[in-house]
């Protein structure tokens, strides 16, 4: 089952990816508060991707990467849209937050056990650029306190989408579906890396 279900994650992967011509962080006219700031990780694969990749991840690592990494994102990012809602920059966020698809997507592709407290600084140090993005993009007629809630509240979810999706590595199959996923992840992670060094370049 696995040889036909992942070229279709591929093609699935891929063809939203390239159908969006801006990051979240770019998006534009979207009303403020609660629903805003849920939608938002949402709407832009490079946070998407990076955010289920943080649960699957977790979920090869087990207990208690498997709840702790979920949660220590969201927590962390909540401190970074801080940063962003103050104005207060950070080098080059764009190519950090596709460095952090890439990087999460290569750790689910190789099962990559780091010891649980490194595991957990490199999700927290990802976790800073992407609440800088989304609280650097806050709508001027947004209630920063619910847009914030809805964006932490929309990443909690997508962690549970990836520890739903780690929890495969159960069997072997699925492990093998896991990681190939987590190739993909990793490749669309390099493909927005490209584009944000050529708008860096």
């Amino acid at each position: 089952m696995s040889s036909r279900v992942f070229p279709r994650l591929v093609v699935a992967f891929a063809t939203l990816a390239l159908a969006q011509p801006a990051f979240a962080h770019e998006q534009v006219g979207v009303a403020g508060g609660l629903a805003s700031g849920l939608l938002h990780p949402l709407t832009g694969m490079d946070h998407l991707i990076a955010m289920v990749a943080v649960g699957i991840w977790g979920a090869q690592l087990g207990a208690p990467a498997i709840w702790v990494l979920p949660i220590t994102f969201p927590l962390v990012m909540a401190f970074g849209g801080v940063l962003g809602v103050l104005r207060i920059p950070l080098p080059m966020p764009e190519v950090a937050i596709a460095l952090s698809a890439l990087v999460l997507g290569a750790a689910v592709a190789m099962r990559l056990r780091l010891p649980f407290a490194a595991a957990a600084v490199v999700v927290a140090v990802f976790a800073v650029f992407h609440g800088h993005a989304h609280g650097a993009e806050l709508p001027g007629s947004a209630n920063p306190l619910a847009y914030g809630a809805g964006f932490v509240v929309a990443t909690g979810l997508l962690h549970l989408c990836g520890i739903l999706i780690g929890a495969l590595t159960r069997w072997p199959a699925g492990g093998r579906l896991v990681q190939g996923l987590g190739v993909v992840i990793a490749t669309l992670g390099g493909y927005f890396l490209m584009r944000s060094l050529g708008g860096v370049a």
